[in-house]
């Protein structure tokens, strides 16, 4: 079993993105993913809100783990909290997470390499015809 809280403390932020192998992002919200029964972290996410849109840097497991069910509530979570300030669109850049799983979570490839997520209806308990894609 696991948690997914907010990160509230910069340094503790910059050393689960170390255990993610990303780097902190100055100014990010973030989220970590924590097994309850040993405290340890499982997964992290780091995301912006601006007027402009949402954005996703970092959907990353601690490095040596992979739990895809586990990442991809952490996904749907971190999308929750974007479409719930208001921000019903989201940009995931490259390289921000697995690819398998960002397109599990709703998210399609753009031309430029980043990922894309219209999140108009997921969450609102009829899922707005969203799906999961769950090709390999």
């Amino acid at each position: 079993m696991f948690k997914i809280s907010p990160i509230n403390d910069v340094n503790l932020q910059k050393e689960y993105a170390s255990q993610c192998d990303t780097t902190l992002k100055d100014g990010y919200f973030a989220y970590a993913m924590i097994d309850v029964d040993t405290n340890e972290l499982m997964g992290f996410s780091q995301f912006d809100i601006e007027a402009s849109g949402a954005y996703i840097s970092d959907l990353k497991p601690r490095v040596g783990l992979s739990d895809f069910e586990a990442m991809f509530i952490l996904g749907r979570a971190t999308m929750n909290f974007i479409d719930l300030c208001g921000k019903h669109t989201c940009i995931a850049l490259k390289n921000s997470g697995d690819e398998r799983l960002l397109k599990a979570i709703g998210f399609k490839k753009t031309d430029d390499d980043n990922w894309f997520a219209d999140m108009t209806g997921m969450f609102d308990g009829h899922c707005g015809g969203h799906t999961v894609e769950t090709t390999k």
